[in-house]
């Protein structure tokens, strides 16, 4: 006769390994079940995982229950994020709660306080470099304070997402302090040798990240005398996931951050936690084995806990991230869409959809299982021009041509470009130019210099939010830009800052802008009320949510990008003008495509048909139903 649990709670955890037990067990048998120590390894996760839930506070358990009641809670429309380095944007942890009705004044109910955790000193990679994943940042606060961040979240019904950096750790952190110490099991934890005999063999197929400020992928530690792997920065150390010590002490880390209150746990760099020879040990098969295992953990210990999986990669190795083949609803349940932000400014300097349609169209499914998007359009970080060749040569360009003409066009320096942007990481041998820069200063604000160019660049601003909060997923506003706030140029002046142009798009909130939101004519004010505009008709129309399936479009006319959200009560079609004039769509194609009532959710108003034909205005956006 089976045993009975001997608690609710035991009985619970049961249920969700039972449950959980079949995503997990066939990935880390295919990881680790050739070790003689496999058996006594899954034993300690299981002990981990227990131990962790009775750990878990009694009003997260209650959390857990709502979220297995209500699975599709993160692809409902009410949900929005926005996005913030923590001291930029409210000073300290303690200082965020004040700040609240500002966000809840704007509409969003996810907030991604950008790295927390206690980093390195001096050069953290913009707080990447991880020493202490149990410790918060202390110039931000404390472990306490983050909690008590968290708690007051829930009250107001919103959403905590940090950051877990997976693929390394500082070399400061006290796993790399025991492995320089000599200590052969934190060695392990590690990818160290000998010789650079196999780190020249792997570089002849790695691609480097940053060519500029930290060439290479390995370093030379002379306190062991050996070669580290390091993909970034020669202080940021890979992790060796091949080692089921890691697999357990990053479950401990993240099954800890649960159980503090965080709801979304952001996987940074996961695209490399898996090294092969021969390869770009980029997106290996046993990222997405390790990633579907770390979301059972989830699944089983701490539920209510969803994964957004950080991998800027092209489409194809995109998708993954959020589940394929037989991944498919197991592995992320978000995942950044990198290109629909690239797209967005390639068609925006171009004025021609046609690629943005093909890539979006050909690359991604109208719907995911149990995931959706992050989508977004700018960020705290660069803007690398993921367009391949064979995108390019379906429209008959040159990919190499093309991506030059973007950096270019948003550096400012094509002739006629509205942008003002800088160039983040110049490789000369294959000539890619990344580009960073605020939303306001490359859509055109920082550069106008009449009252016609102000308002175009607003209405690119404002379209390009009407874009990511119609598409499918959660949108993200990045701090500042609800604000139209412009590049930050005093970062030069910080020696800590100088030499990493992307805190030109990391400037510090501006609170007296903010402060007549409601009432100035400035472009910052109008900008706000529009994005709070916009995220509010978001949030009252249900044909928004990740699960209605989204159906790229074909109208006829040039610069308009349309797509179909397909809504079991009915159609809702959205649509942008990418240029800088009017134009006319025929009501006929649009009653085809499923418009019934000629009502625009978004301006919650009927749209006139004038000879025929819907028009739209220079960077004009329709949600017509």
């Amino acid at each position: 006769m089976a045993r009975r649990p001997a608690s609710w709670d035991d009985e619970v955890f049961a249920l969700r390994l039972a449950r959980s037990g079949p995503d997990l067990w066939p990935m880390l048998q295919a990881l680790y079940g050739h070790r003689a120590d496999y058996a006594k390894f899954c034993d300690r996760l299981k002990t981990l995982l227990r131990k962790s839930w009775k750990a878990r506070p009694a009003d997260l358990k209650r959390l857990d229950l709502k979220r297995d009641l209500e699975p599709d809670w993160f692809q409902r429309p009410d949900r929005a994020g926005y996005v913030f380095y923590i001291d930029r944007f409210a000073g300290t942890l303690q200082d965020i709660p004040e700040k609240l009705d500002y966000i809840e004044d704007l509409g969003a109910t996810y907030l991604h306080l950008m790295p927390c955790l206690m980093p390195r000193p001096g050069d953290s990679d913009g707080g990447y470099s991880i020493m202490d994943y149990r410790a918060v940042n202390p110039a931000f606060g404390t472990m306490e304070d983050l909690e008590e961040v968290a708690t007051a979240l829930r009250e107001r019904g919103m959403n905590l997402c940090i950051d877990l950096v997976l693929n390394h750790t500082a070399k400061e952190h006290a796993w790399a302090q025991a492995a320089r110490a000599g200590d052969p099991k934190y060695q392990d934890y590690y990818l160290m040798f000998d010789t650079d005999e196999l780190p020249k063999r792997f570089e002849e197929t790695l691609v480097e990240i940053f060519p500029e400020h930290a060439p290479g992928s390995f370093t030379h530690d002379p306190e062991t005398g050996k070669w580290v792997w390091t993909t970034f920065y020669d202080h940021q150390w890979d992790l060796n996931w091949a080692n089921p010590e890691v697999f357990l002490e990053i479950t401990d880390v993240m099954l800890n951050l649960a159980n503090k209150g965080v709801d979304v746990l952001r996987l940074d760099a996961v695209a490399f936690m898996w090294k092969r020879l021969g390869t770009r040990c980029q997106s290996e098969p046993e990222v997405h084995m390790l990633l579907q295992a770390l979301r059972a953990c989830s699944r089983i210990a701490a539920p209510a806990v969803i994964h957004l999986e950080e991998a800027i990669v092209a489409p194809a190795e995109m998708l993954p991230y959020l589940g394929r083949g037989r991944h498919d609803g197991k592995e992320g349940n978000l995942a950044y869409h990198n290109s629909l932000m690239v797209q967005f400014w390639n068609a925006l300097a171009t004025r021609d959809t046609r690629m943005m349609a093909h890539v979006l169209a050909t690359h991604f499914p109208p719907v995911l299982t149990n995931a959706t998007y992050a989508t977004y359009l700018r960020c705290h970080d660069d803007i690398g021009w993921a367009i391949t060749d064979e995108d390019a040569g379906a429209l008959h360009i040159s990919g190499a041509a093309h991506r030059s003409y973007l950096s270019d066009f948003y550096e400012g320096s094509f002739p006629g470009s509205f942008a003002r942007g800088a160039v983040f990481q110049y490789n000369p041998e294959t000539n890619d130019k990344r580009i960073t820069g605020s939303f306001a200063s490359l859509a055109g604000l920082e550069a106008a210099t009449d009252p016609a160019a102000t308002e175009a660049a607003l209405h690119r601003i404002l379209m390009g939010h009407a874009l990511m909060a119609s598409f499918g997923g959660i949108p993200l506003v990045y701090m500042g830009d609800e604000l139209a706030l412009l590049n930050d140029y005093g970062y030069r002046d910080d020696p800590a800052h100088a030499h990493d142009s992307r805190w030109l798009n990391r400037p510090r909130m501006d609170w007296a802008q903010a402060a007549t939101r409601h009432s100035a004519d400035t472009p910052a004010a109008r900008c706000f009320r529009g994005v709070k505009h916009i995220l509010a008709r978001r949030a009252a129309t249900p044909e928004l949510h990740g699960g209605v399936p989204t159906e790229i479009l074909h109208p006829a006319v040039a610069g308009l990008f349309a797509f179909a959200r397909r809504a079991p009560a009915g159609t809702l079609v959205c649509l942008f003008n990418f240029t800088d004039s009017w134009s006319h769509l025929d009501a006929g194609w649009l009653q085809a495509q499923g418009v019934r009532l000629f009502h625009d959710a978004l301006a919650d108003a009927a749209v006139p048909i004038y000879d025929g034909n819907v028009a739209l205005a220079p960077q004009g956006r329709l949600w017509l139903r």
